[in-house]
């Protein structure tokens, strides 16, 4: 689906109708935010996708760090997926546009939907960097139908609209916000840093709250239409005047599309260990059916192998999909994971890790339960939980800190294939708790191993305090067995 982008290649105004041209781009917010694991100041990637028709900002997205391909697959699938009302938006902020009621829309979507377009993308233009370049990004737009039109080197021509957005985000919003760097030192305070007040979670909410109230509101000027001279249109009219001269498709996507745009892992299943992905096993009762211990119908490259989903944020589960029942997706659980509990989320970096120390350890485990106990050791570090934010270093911080922010975040993406009573939500858990349940995983691993260890031995109970000395005193007299009072008496003693 690759085409050149050649001169001309748009069309005027960028497009012809609402999601025929999506522009995708990524730059550093240039405001300090607080992160919510230790509240350290951080700075994140802002990344969002414009249509350049009505130059809607269909969707955004905040990353700890850069954005990987998963994030970017994702961000495609908002721009499909209706916005939710939010706590404190007002009526003015709900669905406005003609010809499809607000009450239809909420009635498809399962919630109040915000003033804010969405729809299936045609063509996706980016630049080079490396998320958008990536296998897994090109394989997800080809699941969603788009063609991908790539941005011609050294010419910020082709992606003009969406670096105007940018500019004008800094200058209409985050420059008034506390923590602001902006470009250089003469624009930033004393200490951005220490001025930093907001969470990330509310600079998503503001941003958010920003976008449907002031910009899909926001005079265009110079980038009205060509059709109308003299005429001032904003981002929602310009799409309610393409939803009233062309309709609009009222296409909401399935829950189950979450799963779809995962990296897809092409491997044959073990009759009894399950499925490897990226060095660690997982299984599930339903892979003990017969039928999926033979080579699958698929041919071509991936002949006779079966395709596992996996989402590199959170490696605890991947998922699966029967062929004789397409619309159900099964969750395959980490074997290392203990059948009576759960461990907090790890991503792929951190499976990495785990791996790593197990070759750096000369281990050869037999089944990943024995690798339980390093991959506790990795999430809960040689300090106490006590003394986690004051003796952690800045780099141990910002690691943890990045992992509960993609915990987060996958979380969020599968809340809605959750809902739908196919899949299962991740569990997100604060830093205390995630300290807490990295303790309790500890502690139950030593109980359980101790106990294994012990098995079939089990040591005497230590005698009663004073039975020695009462079993050698001269002054006691011996018992006559025949009386019941003495027998009593006896057991007493004992």
């Amino acid at each position: 689906p690759f085409r050149r982008c050649l001169p001309g290649r748009f069309p005027a105004g960028g497009g012809a109708s609402p999601g025929q041209v999506v522009a995708l781009d990524t730059t550093p917010l240039p405001v300090k935010v607080r992160e919510s694991v230790f509240g350290d100041p951080v700075s994140v990637m802002l990344t969002i996708a414009l249509d350049l028709f009505t130059h809607s900002i269909v969707a955004f997205r905040l990353t700890l760090v850069s954005d990987t391909s998963v994030d970017i697959a994702m961000l495609l699938r908002d721009v499909m997926l209706p916005l939710p009302m939010r706590e404190g938006w007002d009526g003015d902020m709900e669905w406005p546009y003609p010809g499809v009621p607000a009450a239809l829309v909420a009635q498809f979507a399962g919630h109040r939907v915000a003033a804010l377009p969405f729809f299936a993308p045609e063509t996706v233009t980016t630049d080079h960097g490396s998320p958008y370049k990536n296998h897994h990004v090109v394989e997800a737009e080809r699941t969603l139908g788009c063609n991908i039109l790539a941005a011609r080197t050294l010419r910020p021509t082709d992606k003009f609209a969406v670096e105007r957005a940018f500019s004008a985000i800094n200058s209409l919003l985050l420059e008034h916000l506390l923590g602001f760097t902006g470009a250089d030192v003469a624009d930033r305070g004393a200490d951005p840093e220490a001025d930093a007040a907001l969470t990330m979670s509310q600079m998503e909410h503001l941003i958010a709250t920003w976008v449907v109230k002031i910009w899909q509101n926001r005079i265009l000027g110079e980038y009205a239409p060509a059709w109308g001279p003299g005429e001032d249109h904003s981002p929602n009219s310009l799409f309610a005047a393409a939803m009233q001269q062309g309709g609009f498709a009222l296409q909401i996507p399935r829950p189950e599309l979450y799963y779809g745009l995962l990296k897809a892992h092409y491997v044959r299943i073990h009759p009894r260990r399950g499925v490897k992905i990226g060095g660690l096993w997982y299984h599930a009762v339903v892979l003990d059916d017969p039928r999926f211990h033979v080579p699958s119908t698929r041919g071509g490259r991936h002949e006779g192998k079966w395709v596992i989903r996996s989402d590199r944020r959170d490696r605890r589960t991947v998922f699966f999909q029967d062929d004789m029942e397409p619309d159900r997706w099964h969750v395959l659980r980490w074997s290392g994971v203990p059948p009576e509990g759960e461990i907090p989320a790890f991503s792929d970096r951190a499976a990495e890790a785990l791996l790593a120390e197990a070759r750096r350890r000369g281990l050869a485990p037999r089944s990943d339960a024995e690798l339980l106990p390093v991959l506790l050791e990795l999430l809960g570090s040689a300090i106490p939980v006590a003394l986690w934010p004051t003796q952690m270093t800045k780099r141990e911080r910002s690691r943890r800190s990045r992992q509960h922010a993609q915990t987060e975040a996958a979380a969020a993406d599968r809340a809605p294939a959750a809902a739908s009573g196919r899949g299962r939500d991740a569990e997100v858990l604060a830093w205390p708790e995630q300290a807490r349940t990295v303790q309790d995983r500890v502690d139950a691993d030593r109980h359980r191993r101790r106990e294994a260890a012990t098995a079939g031995r089990r040591p005497a109970p230590p005698p009663r305090l004073g039975e020695v000395l009462r079993r050698r005193t001269l002054f006691l007299l011996p018992l006559d067995e025949d009386e019941p009072e003495a027998v009593a008496r006896s057991e007493e003693r004992r």
